[in-house]
Parts: C-alpha cells; structure tokens; sequence
C-alpha cells in the first residue's frame, strides 16, 4: 500500500508562521538554520539570522533536497506579497535585479544606498514584537495602501491589488471581498514605503488571473 507523504513544516503564512500544509508557492527563502536534517523538522527556534530572504525556487541547474543538510532552511511563500508580509525582502543573489530595485525604491532614488544588514535590521524590528508577529496601525486607509500590501481584517490575512481585497487562505486566495474593515497591516511599514515608491511584487495567479479577466 503507498504511503501519502506528508508536507514538510515549511510553509510560511502573512503572520509568519510556518505550517505544514500542502500549498505550492512561488517563491522560496530562509531564515538561516532551524531545522534537523535528520527529521526534516523545525527546531524551536524560527530564524537565526536577521537576513529573512526571498529567493527563486530555480536557480540555474541547481537542486535541493529540502531539509536535507545543515545549510539554510528551505521556507516556501505563496507568492511575494506574503514573504513580504511575513518580513522577508528579495535576495542580493539569486534575486540580485529585484533586490536592487528593492533598495532603490527603499532610498526613495536618494543616492546612499544601505547595506543588506542595514535593511535586514529596520525589517527585524519592524516584524518581531518579544518574539510575535508585529501587526503595524494603518498608515492610511485601505483604498490608499499600494498593491501587494497585506492588511488583517478579523484575523484573516488580505492582499490588495487594484482596489481589491483578496483573502489569503492555506488553499490559496480567494475571490475579492468588498468593504473589509481592516484592523492593521501585517507587511512591515518600511516595506510598504517600499511598495508605494514603485516596488512591484510577484502576485499569485489566483490574483493576476482575476485582475485579468482570465477565471473562470
């Protein structure tokens, strides 16, 4: 009789965890190292490094066996605008053009431009309260917020795009709901600046495809 294989705890959510369920994602990242290679589990610890990143799942002919070495912990996002969410920022590697346009955007097109730990330690402290997901006060109302910002409205996670409120789900996102009374936003309010100097996050399918005209 086959087994079903269950999905590894590597899936992170717009408040940061990091579940085990089945959902593909666009993208991958890490944290540094804070799984066992020998259990393919989480060790108590979420991150070990301030350096929260965003990566391409495929990088020239390259292959990991996920969790299979004491390197950097494979965590996999839905799309961007949820790794962003959750507090991580493209990488200077693999992402090296987004990452760039990312820091430009950061500096507002000023000429200083920070270094990756100068950015990675305005995230942590934007992302992590004693240890929990920061959940930041509405900079401006909802229909003001750039696309591809994530806001909690009665402790479900939405992404805005083009004046829409898609939820996000362990299943992916849903159709738009209208007039959610949002209570915060969970993607980092340096993040958001970031958006709305002309950062274009990776949008799910679920998305796109809508604003497109292209479900069913």
């Amino acid at each position: 009789m086959n087994s079903v294989r269950q999905p590894l705890q590597n899936r992170v959510t717009p408040f940061g965890d990091i579940i085990a369920i089945a959902q593909r994602g666009l993208f991958t990242g890490n944290r540094g190292i804070i799984h066992d290679p020998d259990t393919k589990t989480l060790l108590r610890r979420r991150w070990t490094s301030k350096a929260w990143l965003i990566c391409t799942c495929e990088y020239g002919d390259r292959r990991r066996d996920v969790m299979a070495g004491r390197s950097w912990t494979e965590l996999f996002f839905l799309d961007e605008a949820v790794a962003l969410a959750a507090g991580h920022r493209p990488c200077f590697f693999c992402r090296r053009e987004a990452a760039l346009v990312f820091r430009v955007a950061w500096t507002g097109g000023l000429m200083a431009s920070p270094s990756a730990g100068e950015l990675d330690a305005v995230l942590h402290s934007e992302r992590v309260l004693r240890g929990q997901k920061r959940i930041h006060p509405l900079p401006s109302p909802v229909r003001d917020l750039p696309d591809g910002t994530m806001v909690v409205a009665s402790g479900f996670a939405f992404t805005l795009a083009s004046g829409r409120c898609f939820r996000w789900t362990e299943a992916g996102y849903l159709s738009p709901e209208m007039g959610i009374i949002a209570e915060g936003i969970l993607t980092p309010p340096s993040t958001v600046r970031v958006l709305r100097a002309g950062y274009r996050p990776v949008l799910h399918p679920d998305i796109t495809n809508f604003l497109s005209g292209k479900t069913p």
